[in-house]
């Protein structure tokens, strides 16, 4: 079956409300305290601990919105490093209940993949199918995410927000097995030091399988940074639902999601000559760039001598790829 609407951000946000509409929220509140606590800590993926719907529901609407945005951004800047390439096929590992898959769908919404969604959470793969009918062309599989995964060959493998939750043995046997199978993979993790050392070895790995990375890095060798000094991460913004304000507090409509990721691919790329790698410093009549490039960590400032360039520069964002492409 072809999808029959367009998956976006408001298509989600939409789906999530009518997905909680009569599920009392204090009910939904508490279940994501809870889930909090331990869903991303180290409890084994053989023992989800998503139990039954009424969790399944509470986490998505929690936790999808932020996922979708931090794998769009992953897209968009893998879509800037080979704007001609479509995946017609994608293997979501982890996938839950589906957030990355829509992103997928949205990044290539004109001839969306035909994904396929593996989890071994089967309330949460009931959710998601529940979710993505009309939108996603997708396959929802239950399959423990572990060193005996065989993935199908794909185009595209997303695992997102994954890695944490596996052992050292079973985080390279996932990598291994989507290097192999696929041509092009996004590993999305969260934007801590932790996460961003999951993401340098996922990254090494499929170096090493003869990937070339896409982005954010600029090259393919070694990471500038100093294991322990600093870590690389980015942040995508994402509107807070009121369960996000009744959780968390606070009455901002946003919150920013905090993500590190590496998107490697086995064919021709055009990286970003350089990367905006922390949010610009704008100060009176100069803008302040921190960039990594190909020969590592620097610094470029901009400023209005510098005429059309300095209003790019008051114009970027972290993440972005830096210089601008020159308009015709």
């Amino acid at each position: 079956m072809n999808a029959v609407s367009p998956a976006s951000a408001d298509s989600l946000r939409a789906a999530l409300a009518a997905l909680l509409d009569g599920l009392p929220p204090s009910r939904a509140a508490q279940a994501v305290e809870r889930l909090i606590a331990n869903y991303r800590g180290t409890t084994p993926t053989d023992a989800p601990v998503l139990r039954d719907r009424s969790d399944v529901a509470a986490y998505a609407a929690y936790r999808m919105p932020a996922t979708f945005e931090a794998v769009r951004g992953v897209l968009d800047a893998l879509r800037a490093a080979v704007p001609d390439w479509e995946p017609r096929t994608h293997t979501d590992v982890g996938g839950g209940t589906g957030a990355a898959s829509w992103a997928v769908a949205e990044a290539w919404a004109e001839r969306p993949p035909r994904t396929t969604v593996l989890d071994w959470a089967e309330p949460a793969l009931a959710l998601g199918r529940e979710l993505a009918a009309g939108v996603l062309d997708a396959e929802w599989r239950r399959e423990r995410i572990g060193s005996a995964l065989s993935l199908p060959e794909s185009d595209l493998v997303t695992v997102s927000y994954v890695l944490k939750e596996l052992t050292g043995a079973d985080r390279t046997a996932l990598v291994t097995e989507a290097a192999r199978a696929a041509r092009a993979v996004v590993i999305v993790e969260p934007g801590t030091p932790d996460g961003y050392e999951r993401i340098i070895e996922a990254r090494t790995r499929l170096v090493e399988a003869g990937f070339t990375v896409a982005a954010p890095c600029p090259h393919s060798g070694a990471c500038p940074i100093v294991p322990g000094a600093d870590w690389c991460h980015f942040s995508a913004r994402v509107s807070r639902s009121s369960l996000h304000r009744k959780v968390k507090g606070g009455s901002l409509p946003y919150e920013d999601e905090k993500y590190a990721y590496v998107a490697a691919v086995r064919f021709p790329v055009t990286p970003a000559p350089s990367r905006v790698v922390r949010r610009p410093q704008i100060r009176k009549g100069l803008v302040q760039l921190e960039l990594c490039g190909p020969d590592g960590l620097g610094r470029d400032v901009v400023t209005k001598r510098h005429g059309p360039l300095y209003k790019q520069a008051r114009d970027a964002e972290w993440g972005d790829s830096w210089p601008p492409e020159e308009s015709d």
